[in-house]
């Protein structure tokens, strides 16, 4: 599946814009852009992609994607049989973040929508609970015009900030992981990581860059990730991986290798632990 990078036309003089879809079925392709964009399914189902995730959707579905992460939904069969009982609805919200201005973002009051917009990157899955106090005020937002529109996007900001019943959609590592405290000493480990996951990474390498022993730094690594530092590791390479299956034509080998991984046997047996599925039957669920 190709991605499409795009970007989301706005109103004149304007970083925000809501969207009532009413359609037979969603028409968008995969792709992603700049904008954050915050998505109520109203009718509809079928399954949807988000970074290296597939899931179903249904009525209600509430997600809120961060920049430039991929997505899209498909509807299933049933949409494109001519079943004039289908209908794809939902309500849509894209905005820039440049709407708030980088002073905003400095402010201790800014702190949650802050964080919120860094866990966004990876998708968020909106709660039951939260969804429903949400999707009253989206209903509103879709009338509101000038700064009402604005006070509705703080309000709907604030809740998801500051809900708990959210979960993030994609796996840590298909995302560049969020920016940890400088005076972290596992801080360059992350970087390194990120930066070096092609490359052989021995245990050794990473405590001497945390300035550690191997058996202190496993302990403080699985306290503070709750697994392993072999399992991160082969969480990161396994997410590039699907972004490669996505959006290139690679061959398998071609994608294990860029992943850092010397063996194929080995890359389709780890895949399959990881998403319950080998790398082939996963690039085929995008190419539907």
């Amino acid at each position: 599946m190709k991605l499409l990078q795009t970007q989301i036309t706005q109103s004149p003089n304007s970083y925000i814009s809501v969207l009532e879809r009413d359609e037979p079925q969603f028409m968008a392709p995969f792709h992603a852009h700049p904008e954050l964009e915050l998505v109520w399914v109203k009718e509809s189902h079928g399954k949807r992609i988000i970074g290296d995730k597939i899931e179903p959707f249904k009525e209600d579905d509430m997600v809120f994607i961060g920049e430039n992460l991929p997505h899209v939904w498909l509807n299933d069969e049933t949409y494109y049989n001519g079943q004039q009982n289908h209908k794809a609805k939902a309500i849509v919200v894209y905005f820039n973040k440049n709407l708030f201005g980088p002073d905003f973002y400095e402010l201790d009051e800014a702190s949650n929508i802050k964080a919120l917009f860094e866990k966004a990157k990876r998708g968020i899955k909106i709660g039951d609970d939260t969804r429903k106090k949400i999707g009253a005020k989206l209903e509103k937002m879709v009338a509101q015009k000038d700064f009402e529109r604005v006070i509705g996007l703080f309000e709907v900001l604030h809740l998801i900030s500051t809900a708990k019943d959210n979960e993030l959609i994609t796996t840590e590592g298909y995302t560049k992981p969020v920016s940890k405290d400088g005076t972290d000493r596992l801080a360059s480990v992350y970087k390194y990581v990120h930066e070096n996951f092609k490359q052989p990474i021995s245990l050794n390498q990473v405590a001497e860059l945390a300035n550690l022993t191997p058996q202190s730094f496993c302990r403080l690594f699985k306290k503070r990730n709750k697994k392993k530092f072999v399992e991160y590791l082969n969480d990161m390479r396994i997410a590039q991986a699907c972004k490669y299956l996505i959006e290139t034509d690679w061959s398998i080998s071609e994608v294990a290798y860029a992943c850092g991984y010397k063996s194929v046997s080995n890359f389709n047996k780890l895949f399959k632990e990881t998403k319950n599925c080998c790398p082939k039957a996963f690039r085929v669920q995008f190419d539907k």
